[in-house]
Formats: C-alpha cells, structure tokens, sequence
C-alpha cells in the first residue's frame, strides 16, 4: 500500500461529503430517534461491504492482466476526484435557498418509508452506483500495479468501512445532541467548501503524478 497517510485523509474528506447515505441518516436520527441513525449506519455499512469485496475481486482480475488498465482506472480516478470536488463547491451557489440533504431526504423518504431505518441505510448504499464507482476508481490510486492487489485492496475497503462507521456514530450522536447547530446553511457551506477545494488538490496531484 503507498502513503497511507494520505490515503486516511481522502477517506474522512469523501466520507465526511454529503450524499444519500448522510441524509437517509439524518431523516431517521431526527425522525425516529438516535438508535434509527446508528440502525442506518450499520446498514450502511454492510452496504459498503458488499461494493468492498465485489472491487477487490474484479480489480485485482484487471490488475494482473493489465498494466494499462490500471493507469486508466488511476486518471479515471483523478477526474472523478476532481469532479466531485467541484460539484461540491457548486452547491455553495444554492445551499441558502435549499439544503441537498433535505431535498435528498424527500426523495429517499417515499421509497423506503415502510422499510425499517436498517433497510434503508442498505438498500440507499448497495443500490447506489456512484459508490461502485468510486471503489472502481479511488482504491487503485494507493497500491503498487507491478504486486499484489487483493490484500491492499482488501484491508483498505474495510478501512473505509470502518472510518464510515466511526464517523457517522459521531454524526448521529452529534446530530442528536445539537440538531439545530448541524441544520445551519453556514455550517454545512464551510464543510463543503473545505472538502470541495482538498478534492479537486488531490485530483490533480493524482493526475500529475508519475509512475514509479
């Protein structure tokens, strides 16, 4: 595995943006209570599982077989870094007028309200694809092409699911405590700001970077 270091900073970055699982788990924290929050993070998580073991096994194919592959899936990576940095700086432009995790709350609500908090952290991760995308793409950036892939890969997904679940006990039990702090358009706008401009710098550090 290379830089490790760097590879725990872009997780907690990644894992701390906004997306469906943060607002399925900020409608059931504040809907049903505390234990719905922390029901929806261990859904989430063994949704991450699932995207975990099904990247390492087909990465690790690709890998062997192909060392063009995986400079593909690197620069292909770097993009799609980039470009969630700036689709997250972009929702700074709307984030007064409406929240995107209220308007994803809406959206998530209807389709799992009969469903309990568990399901709807599962169903929200393992069927959302842009988080097969971002195994498919992220995880190459940090291992070796020329050795062995399934054991880095491997240990680094459930690394990801573990800082996952560490970071969103905080949210819910921080979310729980002070909701009305959490809710404020400022404070949401300097974490996304923050995050936004880092992503786009790794993107393109990533991008620039030689092979060794």
């Amino acid at each position: 595995m290379v830089n490790i270091s760097v590879f725990l900073i872009m997780c907690i970055l990644l894992i701390i943006l906004p997306g469906p699982d943060t607002a399925i788990a900020t409608k059931n924290t504040l809907t049903v209570s505390r234990k719905g929050g922390l029901q929806t993070l261990l859904g989430s998580c063994c949704g991450l599982l699932i995207h975990t073991f099904a990247a390492v096994i087909g990465l690790s194919a690709i890998i062997v077989k192909s060392a063009y592959v995986f400079a593909i899936l690197k620069y292909v990576g770097a993009v799609y870094l980039c470009y969630l940095g700036v689709k997250t700086l972009w929702t700074l432009r709307t984030i007064r007028t409406q929240s995107p995790v209220v308007q994803d709350e809406t959206q998530i609500d209807h389709k799992f309200s009969q469903q309990s908090c568990f399901k709807q952290g599962f169903l929200t991760n393992v069927t959302n694809p842009k988080v097969a995308v971002f195994f498919l793409t992220f995880l190459p950036q940090f291992v070796d092409g020329t050795s062995g892939t399934f054991m880095p890969f491997l240990l680094m997904g459930l690394m990801y699911t573990a800082l996952t679940g560490i970071w969103f006990v905080f949210y819910v039990y921080l979310l729980d405590k002070i909701s009305a702090f959490m809710k404020k358009p400022t404070t949401k706008a300097v974490i996304e700001g923050l995050t936004g401009i880092v992503l786009i710098g790794f993107g393109i550090k990533l991008a620039l970077e030689k092979a060794h």
